[in-house]
């Protein structure tokens, strides 16, 4: 995926691009089939993110240059609210992650983490917690 950081003082100022590395893990409750979330379901949740955003411009809405220049060449683009950091982008998946996997009925998740890797030394992490559900036969 290809971005920059318009207001960066160095290097990440121009267009370029990452190899990104996505490490998805969740922790919960074993269900009856001996598993946290089948990795099928799983990749039907992570699939469309990675198709959405692979060899795409990943383009800050207010860089109108950039945002130009994909528009007029016809180029695959996700515009965003955010500066491409390494940072943001991991916020950015772990909510959508965070937010398929809370539509999984009887899920028993308990913490999502998602790494996203730029480089080899270069990463970000993020962890959110699901609320405790309730067990059905409590009152």
């Amino acid at each position: 995926m290809g971005h920059r950081l318009p207001y960066h003082e160095g290097l990440c100022r121009n267009v370029h691009g990452h190899s990104y590395r996505m490490l998805v893990e969740i922790e919960g409750e074993v269900n009856e089939n001996g598993m946290i979330i089948d990795f099928f379901d799983l990749g039907r949740i992570v699939r469309p993110i990675i198709e959405q955003y692979d060899h795409a411009f990943l383009c800050w809405e207010k860089d109108e240059k950039v945002k130009e220049f994909l528009a007029a060449n016809n180029m695959k683009r996700v515009i965003v609210d955010y500066h491409s950091t390494v940072e943001n982008i991991c916020d950015n998946f772990t909510g959508q992650i965070y937010e398929e996997l809370n539509k999984i009925k009887g899920s028993r998740f308990s913490k999502l983490t998602v790494k996203i890797s730029e480089t080899p030394n270069s990463t970000a992490e993020k962890t959110v917690e699901f609320p405790r559900r309730r067990e059905s036969n409590q009152k």
